[in-house]
């Protein structure tokens, strides 16, 4: 794209701060949303939008009232809240509720059709797939298009534009048109653009369910940490994500807020109505006063799953990826990870795990430095696709009281022995690392981010984080307590 179209953007782009003195918003608030809406008409053909474009003018030059040949649909009608600094805040609701014309008009690609918008900051969004680029353009010139459109001067462009496509990881393709581009390489594009243009405002619009496992992670470790200082406003039907990442939720029911505040209550009482909806809703039944007989006999418990362990229909699949020496790290370099991998309890590496099942983790490490390693401690963690740690732990506890210390170039092997839980469908991750000192102060000389990936395919756990194999599950009618 040529200087002088990108100049021509620059100049006539609004900047996203300049807004009318009586709507901004006060000095702690980065969005404020005032009695919001958004209408529609909608026609039951192409004819009667024809005719509401020419009737309705006649009609009023010979003094007759205008008649309506559509009806009115209101995307959004009086919504209305504010968004401090720094706060994340999620938008959830059932689709055509309102969510992605909202962010459309925070962003300022569409216009209210009534109430106030303010924000104070520059914003970037992650809009619909492919929002903001042209599919003839190289993604190259998308790149300088959209930074562009951000506010970034050609200049600040040119300085980061190293930086945008080593995040994006796209390669040779950005000189290639974008209408090439798979919905991976769209997403990793666009986030790339929003995490080099200095913004203070986040929106997002469901664009993270697009995109391989390696830069879903990347993209949430850029968020969490945009997120200690940055404003975030997401829109997501993950409730999980919702959870994990708020600090304040908004549901939005047929263009209304029907709740908000804390995730948990908001996320709470939506999934009650989605369930209600569907089902309808159910009223507890009085419960029995009379006192009811157990068994109080101890009995031998067993692992239920274990019957199920050889049907597809039951069993758990976890398919696991080799370790990337390449990954993402950091640290001083004191020591470093050499390799991780997943094996049974016979030390055979293992391709395939199934959920509920003993494993080991073994870390291989070295130390680099000439000087030795006197408490070491290896680490891992265990996280999701959205980076929430799962579980993990380290070596500390174990020597705590008798350190193992290493010479230079002297190799470390730590074994990790658990039952890998049963988990959703979904990718995870593996971060493994190696420091010195104790658990309350240490040296980190490597930390790798995702050392190992693994998928769960077929699952039997719907619900939470992680599943546990139940020792036993019942359900008894008892016969009603009688006197003697």
């Amino acid at each position: 794209m040529s200087s002088d179209v990108t100049d021509e953007i620059a100049h006539s782009q609004k900047d996203y701060t300049d807004t009318d003195p009586a709507l901004s918003p006060n000095a702690d608030s980065a969005i404020r949303v005032n009695d919001v809406a958004k209408y529609y008409q909608i026609y039951a053909s192409p004819g009667d939008r024809l005719k509401q474009f020419i009737v309705p003018r006649l009609q009023r030059l010979v003094g007759l009232a205008p008649s309506h040949y559509g009806r009115e649909f209101r995307a959004l009608d009086g919504v209305s809240f504010d968004i401090p600094r720094g706060e994340t805040v999620g938008i959830i609701g059932r689709n055509g509720s309102g969510k992605s014309t909202l962010l459309q008009m925070i962003c300022g690609t569409l216009a209210p059709t009534g109430g106030e918008i303010a924000t104070h900051g520059r914003i970037a969004a992650l809009l619909e797939l492919g929002a903001g680029f042209d599919p003839e353009f190289t993604g190259r010139e998308n790149v300088y298009m959209n930074a562009t459109v951000l506010g970034l001067t050609r200049s600040e462009i040119d300085a980061r534009f190293d930086d945008i496509l080593a995040f994006s990881e796209i390669g040779d393709f950005i000189d290639q048109p974008v209408k090439t581009y798979s919905s991976g390489m769209y997403v990793r594009l666009a986030f790339a653009v929003i995490a080099h243009v200095d913004a203070d405002i986040l929106v997002i619009d469901e664009a993270l369910a697009v995109g391989d496992a390696f830069f879903v992670q990347k993209c949430m470790r850029f968020l969490r940490q945009f997120m200690k200082t940055g404003t975030v406003l997401f829109v997501s039907h993950d409730t999980a994500a919702v959870l994990s990442l708020c600090e304040r939720a908004i549901w939005l029911d047929n263009g209304r807020i029907a709740t908000q505040g804390a995730p948990k209550d908001v996320a709470d009482d939506y999934l009650k109505a989605f369930f209600e909806s569907n089902q309808g809703a159910g009223q507890a039944g009085a419960r029995d006063s009379s006192a009811s007989r157990r068994e109080s006999a101890q009995r031998k418990t067993r692992d239920m799953r274990l019957d199920f362990i050889n049907t597809t229909q039951h069993r758990n699949d976890i398919e696991l990826f080799e370790f990337d020496p390449s990954a993402s790290g950091f640290g001083k370099g004191g020591a470093v990870i050499e390799s991780a991998v997943l094996t049974d309890l016979d030390g055979n590496p293992l391709s395939w795990v199934v959920g509920g099942e003993e494993v080991t983790l073994e870390i291989h490490a070295r130390a680099n430095s000439d000087e030795p390693l006197r408490r070491p401690i290896i680490g891992f963690y265990v996280k999701d696709r959205l980076g929430q740690t799962l579980f993990g732990d380290n070596t500390f506890v174990t020597y705590r009281d008798a350190p193992v210390s290493t010479g230079p170039g002297q190799p470390l092997q730590a074994r990790f022995t658990f039952r890998m839980p049963v988990l959703p469908h979904g990718d995870y991750s593996i971060s493994t690392a190696i420091a010195d000192g104790t658990q309350d102060d240490h040296v980190q000389h490597h930390w790798i981010h995702d050392a190992l990936f693994f998928k769960s395919h077929s699952s039997s756990q719907s619900h939470g984080l992680v599943g546990i194999p139940m020792h036993d599950i019942s359900l008894e009618v008892e016969s009603p307590y009688e006197a003697d």
